[in-house]
């Protein structure tokens, strides 16, 4: 595929995960807390029965980013784990494979609650 082609794949991909999201939290009573753990459940889900990887070679970052890409990296490292050092390193595996993530996560919200005052909606 040409480069113009792979970005338009990945958009459209991280797109139509985004817009499922924002239809369960449109169309039902879920909150959007419910949404994220169901995106990244259906992300170990997906990896476990194998339906993952495949769209991952398609779509790239376009599935690796948003939150389904998180329950990816957490059964990618769990598996890895757990083929290396059983059932300790199916414990570990994934967390060793979300560390830098998560890591980022904690350090950008620690900044921006440095740098933004919340405010109480009126």
């Amino acid at each position: 595929m040409s480069s113009f082609t792979d970005y338009v794949v990945v958009f459209a991909v991280g797109g139509a995960l985004c817009t499922i999201g924002q239809l369960l939290i449109s169309l039902t009573r879920l909150t959007p807390a419910r949404v994220l753990v169901l995106f990244v459940t259906g992300g170990v889900l997906l990896t476990a029965i194998g339906l993952y990887e495949p769209l991952i070679r398609f779509a790239g970052a376009g599935a690796t980013v948003p939150l389904t890409g998180f329950g990816y990296s957490l059964a990618k490292g769990a598996m890895e784990g757990a083929r290396e050092a059983g059932v300790i390193g199916a414990l570990s595996g994934g967390i060793k494979n979300t560390a830098a993530g998560i890591a980022a996560a904690v350090i950008f919200g620690f900044a921006s609650a440095l740098i933004f005052r919340p405010k109480t909606k009126s």
